[in-house]
């Protein structure tokens, strides 16, 4: 008896006979964890998948919200979310009583989503321990920006000195076959000298008989080349069918911006521009559109009008621009009433505006008509007072300042105004940044830097307006 109670041979077999039955139950239990996990990770793709298809742009909550005018929950996206959580679950199996709650909300310009979901997941091993069942949840959340809807009202100076040769290398081709006022500019003549055929010039003047007409806008039309054809805008500079003037450059700039809003628009509708040109008086040369992928050679597009801008000149024949000087004051007061209404642009019918002025910013006080000249022609900068009231209805005024280039050989011809305006030159960006609202003064002196700025001057207005999706 002393022998069989000392004998300890068979414990260890003993002891798995009394553990195997827990240690199955544990490894079952495992077993039965491993696989509610996996289900609850495919629930969660699910819901992942749903919350963000509920907020992606084209959606039908993404569309939805669009059109809301106020805050709020956005069922189309509810009901879109919840069709796409069942159906991606539908090949998922496992599990039963699953419960699904879904919300998707509209605040300002932010759409957002939640998606919560529970299912219950029966259990095999561990119903021997008393739980029949494992219950799994999650949820998942996505955000979006909803497309911001800008309007863009470019006031674009085609006044006397805007027709000013692009660089100094313009200047001097334009200088040297230019026999416009030849009298007073011997050198040849590059500014106030930019008047169409249709305006009489004294022979007495000219470098040679032109008939009594002045040649300088047209000769840069043909860079004095009388077997070219004219153009109605030169693209580049240097180039042997044209003299590119200023006008030119800012039209082909605005041409390039049209491409720019038209590739970074997310939604129809997204941006419109529209083009106001102003002399004495500003009008509307091409009314605000969204159509902005048009052809610059087909006539009654947005870009055609760009392409053109240069044939807007003051030339004392465009009636709806008026002639003589540049009326900063006329056009500001103008274009204020132009936009009649300031939104937030969290819808198409809410658009947030931006002004971009596109000028040398140089005033000038005189006026034009039918060859008669009246008030002061020396030129002084803007006054930045003429801002404020746009500034003040929430209107973000974004400046672009083509500064001119030096008048060269300059002469005391038309009351000194060459030497008058060389002068006011150094004043002019303080005066323009003083007008403009902050971080949109932009300086831009050669074509290709016009064509820079005005593409920066748009992407700081969608950073402004938080354009991020």
């Amino acid at each position: 008896m002393l022998r069989f109670r000392s004998d300890r041979r068979g414990n260890i077999a003993l002891l798995f006979g009394l553990l195997a039955v827990p240690l199955t139950i544990c490894l079952g239990c495992a077993a039965d964890y491993t696989r509610a996990a996996s289900i609850r990770e495919s629930l969660l793709a699910a819901a992942d998948a749903a919350s963000v298809a509920a907020v992606s742009a084209q959606s039908p909550g993404f569309l939805a919200a669009q059109s809301m005018t106020a805050d709020g929950s956005v069922p189309a996206a509810i009901t879109d979310a919840t069709n796409f959580f069942n159906g991606r679950i539908s090949t998922v199996g496992g599990y039963s009583s699953v419960t699904l709650t879904v919300k998707v909300n509209k605040v300002g310009a932010i759409l957002t989503s939640s998606v919560n979901f529970s299912a219950v997941v029966p259990t095999t091993f561990m119903a021997i321990a008393g739980w029949r069942n494992l219950t799994v949840t999650n949820a998942s959340s996505s955000a979006a920006s909803l497309p911001t809807y800008l309007d863009f009202y470019l006031m674009l100076d085609v006044s006397g000195s805007m027709g000013l040769p692009s660089n100094d290398s313009e200047q001097a081709r334009l200088a040297a076959i230019n026999p416009d006022n030849y009298s007073s500019y011997p050198k040849g003549c590059t500014f106030a000298c930019h008047f169409s055929a249709s305006n009489a010039c004294p022979d007495s003047g000219q470098k040679y008989s032109t008939g009594g007409k002045c040649m300088g806008y047209s000769l840069s039309r043909t860079a004095g080349n009388v077997a070219n054809t004219p153009v109605t805008g030169c693209s580049v500079p240097g180039s042997s069918a044209c003299i590119q003037l200023r006008a030119d450059a800012v039209g082909n700039a605005v041409q390039q911006l049209l491409v720019t809003a038209n590739a970074k628009g997310k939604v129809s509708n997204q941006f419109r521009v529209g083009l106001y040109p102003f002399i004495q008086k500003l009008y509307t040369y091409a009314a605000l559109t969204s159509s902005l992928a048009g052809s610059s050679s087909t006539p009654g597009t947005i870009n055609y009008a760009a392409a053109n801008l240069a044939t807007l000149l003051d030339t004392g024949v465009n009636t709806s621009l008026g002639s003589g000087g540049t009326h900063f004051e006329n056009a500001f007061p103008s274009m204020n009433s132009v936009i009649t209404s300031v939104g937030t642009g969290t819808t198409f019918n809410d658009t947030l505006p931006f002004v971009f002025l596109i000028t040398d910013g140089a005033q000038n006080n005189q006026t034009q008509s039918g060859g008669t000249w009246s008030g002061n022609n020396n030129a002084t900068v803007i006054d930045s007072t003429l801002c404020t009231k746009m500034k003040s209805r929430g209107i973000v005024i974004s400046i672009l300042y083509v500064p001119y280039q030096t008048i060269q050989n300059p002469t005391s011809f038309g009351n000194n105004e060459d030497y008058a305006v060389n002068a006011i030159i150094p004043n002019i960006p303080a005066a323009l940044t003083s007008c403009a609202s902050p971080k949109f003064f932009f300086t831009a002196n050669t074509p290709g830097d016009i064509t820079t700025a005005l593409n920066a001057m748009f992407n700081q207005a969608l950073v402004t307006a938080h354009v991020t999706n």
